[in-house]
């Protein structure tokens, strides 16, 4: 891939996909989202690949959503018109390897577009989340919705409607389950590659109908995600096709504090 706003690049079956457009805040422009169909594209594709790092270089914003200047294409006719993120969302792109998601700096508006659709997302102790769209007087409607989906609707509003007037700080994205857990600044990008490590080291196949299980479920009721989820057992453990010797896994685990 001929990249020019992300970097990519891919180690030990992690995926690394570093936003690169600090001197913007990491906002997405066309080209950005053009380039994260053809990654999501890539990482479907690829085998090699079992787990995704999502991070963003630069010190002051993971990002802030979409460019203001430059902003993205859009058809005239307004029934024609598509949502950005439909490029920039992994489970959009059906995409059931794993994401994690080390957030430093500012998320703001779009940044939600991965942060939501992301399976495990931490951050630094320098990291604030926000919404600005009902401050500019535009409609919060997309990235809440995909918001409530991860956090109590109660929180979703909040965010929504306090717009530029409230940030949410590290400690309370992780009491309203936002992020699952803080580190400081330097240790960010460590602490996304150990866990995406300990995920890609297992079976790629336990890994990935778990992850399209779950996320399917949310648009099922639950008798309907109970049962396509027994489908999903099935066939992510073929009888007789062991992926595992179970004597043979390392123990090893950690405390989330």
């Amino acid at each position: 891939m001929d990249l020019t706003t992300v970097i990519y690049e891919v180690d030990r079956h992690v995926a690394t996909v570093t936003l690169n457009r600090p001197e913007a805040m990491n906002s997405f422009n066309q080209a950005m989202c053009d380039e994260f169909a053809e990654i999501w594209r890539t990482v479907k594709a690829d085998d090699d690949v079992h787990v995704v790092v999502l991070r963003a270089a630069g010190d002051r914003a993971f990002s802030t959503g979409v460019d203001v200047k430059q902003g993205i294409d859009q058809a005239s006719n307004v029934f024609s018109q598509t949502d950005p993120g439909e490029q920039l969302s992994p489970k959009l792109n059906q995409v059931w390897k794993p994401v994690v998601c080390a957030v430093n700096g500012m998320a703001a508006g779009g940044a939600f577009y991965w942060i939501n659709e992301s399976d495990i997302v931490i951050c630094s102790d320098e990291a604030t989340f926000f919404d600005p769209h009902v401050s500019y007087g535009m409609t919060a409607a997309l990235e809440p919705i995909g918001l409530a989906r991860r956090i109590p609707l109660g929180e979703t509003l909040r965010i929504a409607l306090l717009g530029l007037d409230e940030r949410l700080s590290p400690e309370r994205a992780m009491q309203i389950g936002l992020v699952s857990e803080i580190v400081p600044r330097e240790e960010l990008w460590k602490r996304a590659d150990e866990i995406a490590g300990l995920i890609a080291a297992k079976p790629p196949a336990a890994i990935q109908g778990t992850v399209r299980a779950i996320w399917e479920s949310l648009d099922s009721t639950r008798t309907q995600a109970l049962r396509t989820g027994l489908s999903y057992t099935q066939i992510g453990n073929p009888v007789g096709q062991a992926e595992v010797e179970r004597s043979s896994v390392p123990r090893r685990t950690w405390t989330r504090r």
